[in-house]
């Protein structure tokens, strides 16, 4: 053959299965092979096992030879013997689907309660999410790990109704251990209480010594006013009832629970006091979408400072602290926060902030330090907005290039290679993701910036864009801004943002944010492109612009950015021509933007994003604010600032 040529594409695949060659690019039979990873799929599906072990046979010597065997042995995953996925493991050391089919194994095993078995997996198992973080925590405490409980107090005390069986197994483990105190299981009855829990707080009281009465908790849930009116309060059981029914009415209407939360607490012992004070400020605290931002919420949150705050009741605590400029009530949800948590930026810069009001010089002096140390050490959110505090502007557009040995290494990177041939034979994106993801930990976790980069690299060369991001974002030391920050269909975004007034930077930086600029991208919702519009949304803007609403035409890239573009600056109009306002309207809607807008006095646009209710808008404002920020270096228009998009936000109806 002249060269190495694909019969079946016709085309020479560089690198697919170097790992296995020594030559410059795959031969024919290896890429062939590689397109059979499809079929193979296709017979795991079917449970056609047979099959499979002729595809192990066909594909041994090739760079995705190992799925026929992972598709083989996840087919009846819970009855494989342990050793078999430890041999899989050992066979394809630090792999993607070794680590899955462990972490799954583990999972499977806890759910059959046969931690035996699943001990010798754990090694393998490096990178787990939280269902499979859960699983394990259950097996080391079965094997006699008696520090494990301590590390899940938060998951101890969460009322998450969605939280993974594996996660509700082990909090049901922890709550029948000796090794949790009746002051951990008198926290965890009075959140389970707080929270309607009516089953799990029964069982919880149970294990206190403590009669509560599901029939009681149940009535007490019809009329909780009536039973507050009139309740005892002479024991433990009768402190339960009361939680009980302040949270329910709470509930039902925040106005009275707030009203008779001072009632509720007279002639109880202070920390039960504490706790029903707690009840109304954490209910009120996080039912913001319906009764909107109270001052006495915060107020009652103070009141409750003194007994032990879970991670989550501090958060909402620092958080409506923050909406209201309330400078020693944040000091004060900060200094309950555990020490990991105190650490993270976020509550850095606003332990700065709050620093930064105090009289004392001391602490203005820590806010300064806070803010230099923020601002030396990244630049994300926090740290552009600690940049600021001190007077810096940005204007950072690193452009690390990778080495040719390194853009050779991406070829012999095993890891690597199984991604790229999975993407060239257009497998289901979850695989091809799957191991990019993988291949990218393995680099960062071994500081290789030059690998990163290169990958990084090739995968925008294919038009890959979000998984070139994925990797240029990881690097250590060596940095390519114009990699994490891809300015791709450049003459569409720039053309349509201007003609509706747009800076592009901004456009660019809500389109990173949206799909990553994958242009097929489709949400659960059903948005739709790079800018990820939603039908009823394309529609109003169709009608606005004088067209005629086609739903195919969303998915071509150019009216995509074009309806985009139009909707943000339509809401922007809408909404003060405010950008933090318009950003968190193409999020949420632009009524509730407006609807948490402040009313008493203007509010910096910090507090207000900070303060914002969906923890998917909080964190979609702040991303997009700090995408714009680089996209304004990366697309030259000089120094940067925050405060050039963050502008104070003005009161409702003004």
């Amino acid at each position: 053959m002249g060269g190495c040529v694909s019969q079946k594409k016709n085309k020479c695949y560089l690198g697919i299965a170097l790992f296995h060659l020594s030559l410059g690019c795959t031969t024919s039979m290896a890429y062939a092979s590689n397109e059979q990873f499809n079929d193979a799929l296709s017979a795991a599906n079917a449970g056609n096992v047979a099959q499979l072990d002729q595809y192990t046979l066909a594909m041994q010597n090739d760079v995705l030879g190992y799925y026929p065997e992972y598709f083989k042995l996840n087919t009846n995953l819970a009855m494989q013997p342990s050793s078999s996925i430890v041999q899989f493991a050992q066979k394809y050391p630090n792999s993607a689907m070794a680590e899955k089919l462990a972490a799954d194994y583990v999972e499977e095993k806890v759910k059959q309660a046969n931690y035996l078995d699943a001990q010798p997996v754990l090694p393998y198992v490096t990178n787990a999410d939280t269902a499979e973080d859960c699983a394990i925590a259950q097996v080391r405490a079965k094997s006699g790990d008696s520090l494990v409980f301590a590390e899940y107090k938060d998951l101890w005390l969460s009322t998450n109704s969605n939280m993974p069986d594996a996660c509700m197994g082990l909090n049901r483990m922890m709550s029948s251990s000796p090794l949790m105190t009746s002051e951990d299981k008198q926290q965890r009855l009075w959140t389970q209480l707080r929270a309607g829990q009516i089953g799990l707080a029964a069982s919880t009281a149970q294990s206190l010594g403590l009669n509560i009465s599901i029939a009681q908790l149940t009535q007490i849930q019809t009329n909780p006013l009536g039973y507050l009116w009139s309740a005892p309060k002479a024991n433990d059981t009768d402190y339960a009832y009361l939680i009980f029914a302040l949270g329910r009415l709470a509930e039902s209407d925040l106005t009275a629970g707030l009203t008779a939360a001072n009632r509720a607490a007279e002639g109880v012992p202070p920390a039960v006091q504490k706790y029903l004070y707690r009840t109304v400020a954490y209910i009120g605290g996080t039912t913001v979408l319906k009764n909107n931002f109270n001052r006495i919420v915060l107020n009652y949150f103070d009141a409750s400072y003194g007994i032990p705050f879970s991670q989550e009741e501090a958060e909402i605590y620092a958080r409506q602290a923050i909406r209201f400029g309330a400078w020693d009530s944040l000091i004060r949800a900060i200094s309950v926060m555990g020490v990991t948590q105190q650490q993270e930026s976020r509550w850095q810069y606003w332990l700065a902030r709050a620093d930064e009001q105090q009289a004392d010089s001391s602490y203005k002096k820590q806010a300064t330090t806070i803010y230099d140390s923020l601002a030396e050490s990244g630049d994300d959110y926090y740290n552009l907005l600690a940049q600021e505090r001190i007077g810096q502007k940005y204007n950072r557009v690193d452009n690390a290039q990778p080495l040719a040995d390194d853009l050779q290494r991406v070829n012999q990177d095993v890891n690597f290679s199984r991604a790229f041939a999975l993407r060239n034979i257009g497998a289901p994106a979850i695989y091809a993701n799957r191991e990019w993801n993988w291949a990218v930990r393995q680099a960062y976790l071994r500081k290789d910036d030059g690998l990163l980069l290169a990958a990084a690299q090739r995968a925008s060369n294919i038009a890959w864009y979000d998984r070139a991001i994925y990797a240029a974002e990881r690097t250590t030391n060596k940095h390519n801004y114009t990699l994490r920050y891809l300015t791709p269909h450049q003459s569409a975004v720039v053309l349509h943002s201007g003609n509706v007034g747009l800076d592009p930077a901004w456009a660019y930086g809500l389109m990173r944010q949206e799909s990553r600029f994958v242009t097929n991208a489709r949400s659960n919702v059903g948005a739709g492109g790079l800018m990820q519009i939603m039908p009823n949304t394309a529609k109003l803007v169709a009608r606005q612009m004088g067209e005629t609403y086609n739903p195919a035409a969303l998915s071509d890239m150019n009216t995509n950015v074009r309806y985009g573009t139009y909707y943000l600056s339509m809401i922007q109009g809408q909404l003060n021509g405010n950008a933090v306002l318009a950003t968190a309207g193409y999020n949420a809607g632009p009524n509730r933007a407006l609807r948490w807008q402040p009313t008493d006095q203007p509010l910096p646009a910090d507090q207000y994003i900070e303060s914002i209710p969906f923890d998917e808008t909080r964190n979609y404002v702040k991303n997009v604010m700090t995408n714009t920020i680089h996209y304004g270096a990366i697309l030259g228009q000089g120094q940067q600032y925050m405060s050039k998009w963050m502008k104070m936000i003005p009161l409702r109806g003004q």
